[in-house]
Formats: C-alpha cells, structure tokens, sequence
C-alpha cells in the first residue's frame, strides 16, 4: 500500500503506484484500462487513482480469470 508519511497509509494509488506495486508498467496498465479490464479508476481534480478496494478487486478478478488452467487468460 503506497505510504505518504510515516505511520500513514493512503487509500489510494497513483496509476504508477498501482503499476510498481502489481510488477507491472504504467503502459501495460493503460493498457488493461483501455481494453476494459483494468482497475477501477477515480478522479481526484486532475489525478487519477486506484482506491485500495479497487486495487483488491481487480486482483481478485484476475486471480478467477487465470485459475482456469490451459484456458487461462495472460495480462
């Protein structure tokens, strides 16, 4: 979860957060976005982020999409 002082935690991750906390690019995260299958997104003035449920969510989608063995799908 992206720190923003010590002993604090936010809620949420920039886009390049999300993409260094999950081992992926920013592109590859546009990218998802783009295709519809990435996380939900929020509007905060001009930044857009990842709130920490969606981040959750969105794993958890992936984890059930890639549990089917030989038909699974590859991000």
């Amino acid at each position: 979860m992206p720190a923003t002082s010590p002993g604090h935690t936010s809620q949420a991750f920039t886009i390049t957060q999300f993409a260094d906390a999950h081992q992926v690019s920013r592109t590859h995260v546009y990218e998802l976005i783009k295709q519809g299958r990435g996380p939900r997104l929020m509007k905060i003035g001009r930044r857009t982020l990842v709130s920490v449920e969606a981040a959750a969510d969105w794993r958890r989608q992936v984890e059930q999409e890639t549990a089917g063995g030989p038909g699974c799908v590859t991000l």
